[in-house]
């Protein structure tokens, strides 16, 4: 994960936490506590957490603790303030904050909602959700953060190696970050059968309109030559496709309904062709997909 913006005693900590919390949160709720040696608080605490993550271990609850001065970084992403403090953990995600509620009681009342909601398997199968998990790197792929993504699918896929949604999502979180040849590489190890999964599908053709990521100032000079010569669609085509790659979808659909209004069968459907796979590559529930096709529906249909 050092390519991934994290120096390598981030990358052990990371990997302590995943060990720790995040893969048995796949199958149990997890009790994190957040402590330190020096806490009176939190060693009064302790044993209370203790029990109930004991009576209630047959129920698939399991206690996990945090030294703060040991684990600073781990700390930090969950923005700890004050110790102690506690929270409930299921597939990698905060479900609860358990940090008011001090008393074995308090403590039971909350796990036993918890567990009436949450998929817990106290048998150790692995549970198929991971819906939080995904959706948590999905929101980061859509704020344009494609390296911490990239972590954050990375660790589904080593916890689900088979699940084509969290496959997908590195491939198009590598592509987004730049790392081409690692994205690749992620394509070329999956299962023939996964590969042809639509989200695979999805994945790969965002990592082709990627790989056209014009270089420092090639840009403005693509945008120059379509601009000088209007009716020269092979230029048109190369601008609009390093345009999308550069991230400027509005200019690159618009070059690309304009190339369509003009000669929709140009080079055998090329401008369509390329403005489809665009909304494949972004996904046909993007409210900008949905959009762009609506502008084409009136440029084919009036």
């Amino acid at each position: 994960m050092a390519s991934l913006g994290l120096n390598l005693e981030e990358q052990k900590a990371v990997d302590r936490f995943r060990k720790a919390v995040a893969e048995p949160s796949m199958t149990s709720l997890v009790i994190l506590d957040f402590w330190a040696e020096w806490c009176g608080p939190c060693k009064a605490l302790s044993p209370v957490l203790e029990k109930v993550a004991a009576d209630y271990a047959d129920k698939g609850v399991l206690l996990a603790k945090v030294n703060v001065d040991e684990e600073g970084f781990i700390a930090s992403q969950f923005q700890v303030k004050s110790i102690p403090t506690v929270y409930a953990v299921f597939q990698g995600q905060p479900v609860a904050d358990l940090t008011n509620a001090r008393s074995e009681s308090q403590l039971k009342t909350i796990l036993d909602q918890l567990l009436a909601k949450l998929p817990i398997s106290a048998g150790g199968e692995p549970a198929q959700d991971l819906a939080p998990l995904l959706a948590m790197g999905e929101e980061v792929l859509a704020a344009g953060d494609g390296e911490r993504a990239a972590g954050i699918f990375s660790q589904i896929v080593e916890i689900a190696p088979d699940s084509a949604a969290a496959n997908a999502g590195l491939i198009r979180a590598l592509a987004l970050a730049g790392q081409a040849e690692e994205a690749d590489a992620v394509l070329a190890a999956l299962d023939p059968e996964l590969a042809k999964d639509a989200a695979i599908e999805r994945a790969r053709a965002a990592l082709e309109l990627a790989k056209a990521k014009p270089e420092d100032g090639e840009l403005a000079g693509l945008r120059a030559a379509a601009v000088a010569d209007p009716a020269n669609m092979d230029a048109q085509l190369a601008f609009a496709i390093a345009a999308f790659a550069a991230g400027e979808r509005d200019e690159a659909a618009a070059i690309l309904l304009g190339m369509i209004a003009a000669d929709r069968e140009w080079n055998e459907g090329a401008a369509r062709a390329k403005l489809l796979q665009m909304f494949e590559a972004i996904g046909l529930e993007d409210p900008w997909v949905a959009a762009t096709r609506r502008k084409l529906s009136t440029v084919l249909f009036g």
